[in-house]
């Protein structure tokens, strides 16, 4: 079984209870699932579930390059330079990025309201990026913008392979055939 569920934000990325924070279980009610790769509780959007520990670690791991589509909402209009060292790997100290697609985009049209919203700032503008990467270390979109002097924001999860949030709302999820990820 393979499940694609929209994450909240806020919502943390298990399914044993945390008193007073929300959790998959309070969303997916199926016995035996569990999530393949995490979601920082910040972040949101796609997150795949599986009761098969062979499917969970193909998708989880990155020596199987399943490319992973992330929208960033960044504080500032990220420059043609910042852009070029996403694309080339960014330096974090204790890892070095894979390379990853990075590019502009405007505010994506099917994307759901977050709440709570972001902090709103009349002084400083905001944009946003599609990152693809085909890596997944802990908070990596979040810490190569920032290395790039463009902080996330907003993170939202829009793609894992071939399988897309879309048509997903926040808390909603459907069961897809795993051959749809490939």
């Amino acid at each position: 079984m393979l499940i694609a569920l929209n994450k909240p934000f806020g919502v943390i990325c298990k399914f044993s209870p945390e008193p007073g924070r929300p959790t998959l279980a309070d969303y997916v009610k199926v016995p035996g699932v569990y999530p393949a790769g995490r979601l920082d509780t910040d972040s949101e959007g796609l997150l795949l579930l599986t009761d098969d520990g062979a499917l969970q670690a193909r998708i989880a791991n990155p020596r199987h390059k399943l490319a992973k589509v992330y929208w960033a909402q960044v504080e500032g209009v990220p420059t043609v330079e910042a852009l070029a060292a996403l694309r080339r790997g960014v330096d974090l100290r204790d890892i070095i990025t894979q390379p990853a697609d990075a590019q502009r985009i405007d505010e994506p049209a099917n994307l759901w309201p977050r709440d709570p919203p972001i902090r709103y700032r009349a002084k400083i503008p905001t944009s946003w990026i599609e990152l693809t990467i085909r890596e997944g270390k802990n908070r990596q979109v979040r810490r190569m913008t920032a290395h790039v002097g463009f902080p996330t924001l907003r993170l939202v999860r829009a793609r894992i392979g071939q399988v897309s949030v879309d048509g997903l709302a926040p808390g909603q999820w459907r069961e897809i055939d795993a051959a749809a990820l490939y």
